[in-house]
């Protein structure tokens, strides 16, 4: 169910950018992964950083931004796609303190800043947990057209939360450049990762 959620919500924000992507101009970077220059907000958003500190997407600028939305009692496709990232920084070597890693959290109501803390860093030192208020969490969510919603209680208190699973990548400036799905190889995300943190060099 969770799974089959993440696909409907990829498709269907893919769907919702695909007649704008149609008149995009040409690029003469040989990006792999969807394009969303122009057709997608900067980075922005007020949130709590895994240390507790207030952050907004200003405070990312400099770094390629990797944005993922997910949580921690996420039983699948959040612990997968981090380690995935993991090792995309991994193939990136020391470009990869160019970049960071994003990972908002859905269920601020389990995803204290110390909770997201250890669960990031577990995967990569490079990734930063965030959290805040259910209301701003969901303004963020839907202005970046993803979606996620809190299945019901299992009767013992744990629930899950069904929730896209497309990464959005901003470059050093916060704009919104490309997005990446599960169906993406790696190769592909790694190649236009190395294009904008390192323009002009090849993988």
């Amino acid at each position: 169910m969770m799974r089959q959620f993440a696909r409907l919500t990829v498709l269907s924000a893919l769907a919702c950018i695909s007649v704008t992507l149609a008149a995009c101009h040409h690029d003469d970077m040989p990006w792999r992964l969807t394009q969303i220059t122009g057709h997608m907000p900067d980075l922005d958003f007020r949130l709590t950083d895994d240390h507790g500190k207030p952050v907004t997407g200003k405070d990312y600028q400099g770094k390629v931004v990797l944005l993922y939305f997910g949580y921690t009692h996420c039983p699948d496709v959040c612990p997968l796609t981090l380690a995935q990232l993991h090792v995309v920084m991994q193939r990136l070597g020391p470009l990869a303190d160019q970049a960071r890693i994003l990972f908002v959290s859905v269920d601020p109501a389990r995803d204290t800043p110390d909770v997201m803390h250890a669960y990031v860093n577990a995967f990569d030192p490079r990734a930063v947990g965030l959290s805040g208020k259910p209301g701003d969490i969901e303004a963020l969510s839907k202005r970046y057209r993803s979606a996620f919603t809190r299945e019901p209680d299992k009767g013992d208190g744990s629930y899950e939360v069904s929730h896209s699973s497309a990464i959005y990548i901003f470059d050093k400036q916060g704009k919104a450049r490309l997005i990446s799905t599960p169906n993406n190889p790696q190769d592909d995300l790694v190649h236009d990762l190395h294009l904008l943190i390192a323009p002009g060099t090849s993988a």
